[in-house]
C-alpha cells in the first residue's frame, strides 16, 4: 500500500505504479546505479518523488526499445528531456500520464496546470481527455484494485479534470438547435463518481445538444416534476457502485414509471447491468455497460461536423 507519507514509496509502489518488477529494478540498482533509495535497514528501501518521476520515465523509453544500459548513463535532466521527445510522437501522450501520477501523489495542482497548458497548444479538449485523462484514470482504477492509492489523492486529480471539463462547458455556446429534445443527465442515489457524466454532457452540447445535468446522487422521484418541463426528455445516467438485484429491480420499476406515457427515453449506464434481465424492461429504455459507445458516437458526429 502506498504509504502515508506521500513524497516516500516502497519498492511495490514503484512496481504497480511503473509495471517493473521490483526483482528487476533492484537489480538495476545495483548493476546500473539507476536509483539510489534511503534504507531503514539491509532490506526495506524508501523512494523519493523524483525517484517516481524517474522510473517512470525510463519504463516510458523501454517501449521505446531503448536500453537500460543506455538509460543509465543519462543525468535526469537529459533522461526527462528525452522521454518527453518521444511522447510527441505518441497520441496516447504517456509522458503526459506519468506527470500528473506524479502530480497525484504529489498534490502539486501546478504540475496539473502545466501539462494541460503544453498539450492545449496542440490538442483540442476533446483529445486531451480521452487521449491523457481517461488512461489516466483507468490506471487509477488498477490502483484502487491493488490498494495502491489513498481516496484523497484520487479525488484530488479528479477535481482537476473536473474543473477543466467545467472550463470547456463553460466556452460552448448556446445550442442552437431547434430539437425538442433535452438530454438530462444525472447520477442516482448513492452514485458520486461524475466525471464520465460531466464529459459526456460537454460532448453533448458541442453537438449543440440540449442538455440539463442535474448532478450527484440523486433520488428517482424527484425526476417525476422534470416531466412537465419539457416535451421531450432522454434521460442519461450511469452505475459504478454494485447494486443488489431487488435494488436494480426497483431503480427499473422507477424509471418505467417515469417513462410511461410519455415519448422520452432513458440510457442506463454500467457493467453492473451486464447480467441484467431485459425481459421486463420498457422499450424506451436501454442498456450500455459504458460509455464507450456513447462516446463514440458522438465523436463521429463531432467529426461529420467539422468536416462540412
Amino acid at each position: 500500500m502506498i504509504n502515508n507519507i506521500q513524497n516516500t514509496f516502497s519498492i511495490q509502489d514503484l512496481e504497480i505504479l511503473s509495471g517493473i518488477k521490483a526483482h528487476t529494478i533492484r537489480i538495476w540498482e545495483k548493476r546500473y546505479g539507476v536509483l539510489n533509495p534511503m534504507r531503514l535497514n539491509r532490506n526495506i528501501r524508501i523512494y523519493t518523488l523524483l525517484d517516481l518521476k524517474k522510473i517512470l520515465n525510463v519504463s516510458l523509453l523501454l517501449k521505446y526499445n531503448y536500453k537500460i544500459s543506455q538509460l543509465s548513463k543519462l543525468a535526469d535532466g537529459e533522461l526527462e528531456n528525452k522521454a518527453k521527445l518521444v511522447s510527441l510522437e505518441d497520441l496516447n501522450s504517456n509522458y503526459h500520464i506519468n506527470s500528473l501520477i506524479v502530480s497525484m501523489f504529489s498534490y502539486n495542482s501546478n504540475l496539473f496546470e502545466d501539462v494541460y497548458l503544453e498539450q492545449i497548444k496542440t490538442l483540442n479538449f476533446n483529445q486531451i481527455f480521452l487521449e491523457t485523462y481517461v488512461p489516466l484514470l483507468k490506471h487509477i482504477g488498477i490502483l484502487w484494485q491493488t490498494n495502491g492509492l489513498q481516496p484523497a489523492q484520487e479525488h484530488f486529480i479528479s477535481n482537476l479534470i473536473n474543473q477543466k471539463i467545467a472550463l470547456h462547458t463553460a466556452l460552448i455556446d448556446r445550442p442552437q438547435t431547434t430539437s425538442k429534445r433535452v438530454n438530462v443527465l444525472f447520477l442516482p442515489k448513492g452514485e458520486i463518481h461524475e466525471l464520465g457524466l460531466l464529459y459526456l454532457s460537454y460532448h453533448l452540447k458541442l453537438l449543440g445538444e440540449k442538455t440539463v445535468y442535474l448532478g450527484t446522487d440523486i433520488p428517482t422521484d424527484n425526476l417525476f416534476n422534470i416531466n412537465s418541463q419539457f416535451q421531450e426528455i432522454n434521460w442519461i445516467c450511469s452505475f459504478l457502485l454494485g447494486r443488489t438485484d431487488d435494488e436494480k429491480n426497483q431503480f427499473i420499476t422507477e424509471m418505467a414509471n417515469l417513462l410511461n406515457h410519455t415519448k422520452n427515453t432513458a440510457t442506463v449506464i454500467g457493467e453492473i447491468w451486464r447480467d441484467y434481465s431485459t425481459a421486463n424492461v420498457p422499450k424506451n429504455l436501454t442498456f450500455n455497460e459504458q460509455f464507450g459507445q456513447l462516446i463514440n458516437n458522438s465523436n463521429e458526429q463531432l467529426e461529420a461536423m467539422s468536416s462540412e
